[in-house]
């Protein structure tokens, strides 16, 4: 199984990448790649620059490593609510590639976490209505609250045994439904 695991983050020390990235541990023998939105920085959406200069290669680069996935792990940071302005320059560029969906329809766990209690609820509040809309295919969702105090940086783990546990049971079930499709 090829996981592409994406943090909604441009942050050099995110903490919705180590969510991503435990998350994709818990599915063992997958090949996971994990992806770095710094890798896809372009200049602002603007509807001119597109029609001046066409889609950015990044945009493109990143939906060929959706469309080579087998399942997508989307951990979005919040900001004001939302998503962060990297995740969403690079969103918008890629909606606009001619003839696709963003997310071509890929089995997804959309996750967030933040270091409130909310977890970054606003932000997976607006990827669900979102992502659908762009062949968003969302099996589960997942929320961590107070990512300091619920994870362990050093094992690059959860360490509230509950939350844990939430994660590992829609982990499986995500596994288990790959496995169905393969057949």
């Amino acid at each position: 199984m090829k996981i592409l695991a994406i943090a909604g983050s441009n942050s050099d020390t995110s903490i919705n990448k180590m969510l991503v990235t435990y998350a994709a541990s818990l599915i063992p023998d997958a090949e996971v790649e994990i992806v770095d939105m710094n890798a896809f920085e372009m200049p602002i959406y603007k509807h001119q620059r597109e029609v001046e200069s066409g889609v950015p290669q990044e945009a493109k680069n990143l939906a060929d490593k959706i469309d080579a996935a087998d399942l997508l792990l989307v951990s979005l940071s919040e900001h004001n609510g939302t998503y962060s302005s990297a995740f969403k320059n690079v969103f918008d560029w890629t909606s606009r590639i001619k003839d696709r969906a963003v997310w071509n329809e890929k089995p997804m766990l959309l996750m967030a976490t933040a270091p409130g209690g909310r977890g970054g609820l606003g932000v997976l509040e607006a990827a669900e209505k979102r992502f659908p809309l762009h062949g968003g295919n969302i099996i589960e969702t997942f929320s961590l609250p107070f990512f300091n105090d619920n994870f362990n940086r050093e094992s690059l783990s959860i360490s509230n045994e509950e939350k844990n546990n939430e994660l590992k049971e829609k982990m499986s079930k995500i596994a288990a439904l790959e496995s169905i499709l393969e057949k």
